[in-house]
């Protein structure tokens, strides 16, 4: 196939104002609202009370919100990226732990706290909604001015296109970066291909156990490298002839397949992370932009993280017990990548205990401040939590719900909330107008913030605010920005952009 934009603004059936197909949107609703709640009460033999009644709320919103997704008439990638999340890890989830009072840590709250945990996920959920809504009406407002309206600052960052030979200096960069650290990582390339737990032994054994700096080794590998492989596959061709960027390409295009495949693996690296990078590169390919083939992918998608998700850990740790195919339910309530909502039960005790800590917000944005120069610098909420809880395993979530929350109560989780609906929907309404420009940050960047928000709103924010800063920036340095031009959505739609071809997919020689 050959990388070119053609993706229809309307329906596929040409129509000027497509709708929603009632048909899909009663599917998705019975079967998310209903069905599959329906069947995580069942396997639990739950007794209806009130925190069961108030949690079916937040099913019924989550379970909604992804429905208006996954049957939209637009491709809105943050937004299931934020849905899916809610709907699994905060929907259906705490539904089975309410439903049968197991969890999978210790840590016990009693009845009114597990209310008041439901009042909050369902605050920040409502606050989301809203936001986006604004957003909406504001684009709407926007779209309805003269052509002369100048582009947002979103839309001018978002509208930043790859530069050529900058995108040839990360692809070196990241090839260097790799034959220096590769060998240097005790075991070798083999040990990509172990477990996350051999590679952190082998660095302790190797005497450079500092968890920083084995943090940093991996992600400087494995976000330059990803970077590299995206933009290889959408850079634009040159207006002067680019005989020499196409040998390059071809030269490089295999040598990053393979680096991306040694340091990106699911074995080496986390689910959440492994899958950022596969499904930016899916959702990347321009026909995968139109509304129908979007919604066949989000709903294998859907599935598959409802039912191989909580199995993709297997090779996780070097000790592999026999795997055990259990029910849903019992997934909920007894593994650890679950803990969202009680995480959300154990702040809130936190809380009453300690009192809110407003300071705490400065850690994420100033992460990269060393301890010995801010001896008072925030933990990381998951350990911190932990810790409170009793936990002798520190390595757990803090989800956004939680972390806002000890910030500053209920304000916080509705301001944050707020915020990052309006930013999510902004972000998918400019990549919407921009999906014929397959070289710009929008088409590029927005997939990957999309499925990458999922470890931001599992938390904590300081265990990953570093390489999400990563992954923001490395594609502001291999991109340039457009001239200042009219309004984007008002401009006619740009001729098809030719480019370099692709070993294999058909394109021009």
């Amino acid at each position: 196939m050959t990388f070119q934009a053609n993706c229809p603004s309307g329906a596929e059936s040409g129509t000027d104002t497509p709708v929603r197909s009632v048909a899909a949107v009663c599917l998705w609703a019975v079967a998310l609202v209903a069905v599959l709640p329906g069947l995580v009460l069942v396997s639990c033999d739950a007794r209806l009370t009130a925190v069961l009644a108030a949690q079916g709320v937040v099913v019924a919103h989550t379970g909604a919100a992804l429905t208006r997704v996954l049957t939209a008439t637009k491709v809105r990638l943050v937004a299931l990226g934020f849905w899916a999340f809610a709907y699994i890890w905060l929907g259906l989830a705490p539904l089975a732990q309410l439903g049968t009072d197991t969890y999978p840590w210790p840590y016990r709250t009693g009845e009114g706290t597990a209310l008041a945990a439901v009042a909050v996920v369902e605050l920040g959920l409502l606050a989301h909604s809203v936001g986006t809504s604004c957003a909406a009406r504001r684009e709407r407002t926007r779209a309805a001015r003269p052509a002369a309206t100048s582009p947002g600052p979103l839309e001018r960052l978002l509208a930043r296109r790859l530069a050529p030979w900058r995108l040839l200096t990360l692809c070196g960069l990241a090839l260097a970066l790799a034959v220096v650290l590769v060998p240097a990582q005790p075991g070798g390339p083999a040990a990509y291909f172990t477990s996350r737990q051999a590679l952190r032994e082998a660095g302790t054994a190797d005497g450079s156990g500092d968890a920083f700096r084995q943090a940093l080794r991996s992600w400087s590998l494995s976000v330059p490298a990803f970077w590299a492989l995206l933009g290889l596959l959408h850079v634009p061709r040159l207006p002067g002839g680019d005989r020499l960027l196409r040998v390059l390409r071809l030269s490089l295009l295999p040598l990053l397949l393979a680096l991306n495949a040694l340091v990106n693996n699911p074995v080496s690296k986390p689910r959440f992370w492994a899958g950022t990078v596969l499904l930016t590169l899916l959702f990347t390919v321009p026909r995968l932009c139109r509304p129908r083939a979007f919604r066949a992918i989000a709903a294998t998608l859907m599935a598959t993280v409802l039912v191989v998700f909580p199995y993709s850990d297997y090779f996780r740790y070097s000790d592999r017990e026999q795997m055990a195919v259990v029910s849903l339910a019992e997934q909920f309530t007894t593994n650890g990548d679950y803990d969202a909502f009680q995480q959300v039960q154990t702040g809130l005790d936190y809380v009453a205990e300690k009192g809110f800590a407003p300071l705490d917000a400065l850690g994420p944005p100033l992460f990269m401040v060393p301890r010995p120069l801010w001896p008072d610098k925030p933990e990381d909420t998951g350990i911190a939590l932990a810790r409170y809880a009793g936990y002798d395993f520190l390595n757990l979530s803090a989800p956004l719900w939680a972390e806002s929350y000890l910030w500053a109560g209920p304000a916080a989780v509705a301001l944050v909330f707020f915020l990052l609906g309006a930013a999510g929907r902004r972000m998918d309404d400019v990549r919407h107008r921009l999906r014929d420009r397959t070289d710009t940050l929008a088409v590029l960047l927005v997939p990957a913030f999309a499925f990458y928000q999922m470890v931001f709103l599992r938390g904590s924010l300081l265990g990953i605010v570093g390489p999400l800063t990563l992954l923001m920036t490395v594609p502001l340095l291999i991109t340039t920005p457009t001239a200042r031009a009219p309004r984007l959505a008002a401009a006619p739609p740009p001729a098809p952009t030719r480019r370099a071809s692709i070993p294999g997919t058909g394109g021009h020689s």
